[in-house]
């Protein structure tokens, strides 16, 4: 389990993340383990760049604050009854761009803005 995080902490996190995700990225996400009481999952988050697999689950953990599962290599997130690697993917999307992003053509639901103010869908999440 990992330590409570500190502001600073969560900051540079989200700044070495900022380099590595843009809008449109697509994070996979892979289930490590499920709680015996099905209310808790452990997901694992990575990209791929140059063909090759990276790693962000220890980074997600620290800029979203949730608890790093060093037992099961993921971060443990509870609940049930919804996408769940979706749902950490919309947080840490969220957090990575507060502000939303710019849209090239048509945005969500029709939007012809150039913009979606919620960043929580600038990324794209998938399992593997």
């Amino acid at each position: 389990m990992m330590s409570k995080v500190s502001e600073a902490q969560k900051n540079e996190a989200i700044k070495d993340l900022q380099k590595y995700l843009k809008p449109g990225d697509t994070v996979y996400t892979i289930l490590r383990h499920v709680s015996a009481s099905g209310m808790s999952r452990t997901i694992d988050l990575v990209i791929i760049r140059n063909n090759e697999p990276l790693n962000l689950t220890y980074g997600a953990a620290r800029a979203t604050g949730h608890t790093l599962d060093t037992k099961h290599d993921g971060i443990k997130i509870g609940g049930c009854g919804m996408d769940m690697g979706f749902a950490l993917v919309y947080e840490l999307s969220d957090v990575l761009f507060p502000n939303g992003f710019d849209v090239t053509g048509i945005g969500r639901n029709g939007d012809t803005s150039g913009h979606d103010n919620d960043g929580g869908y600038a990324l794209k999440q998938r399992w593997l």
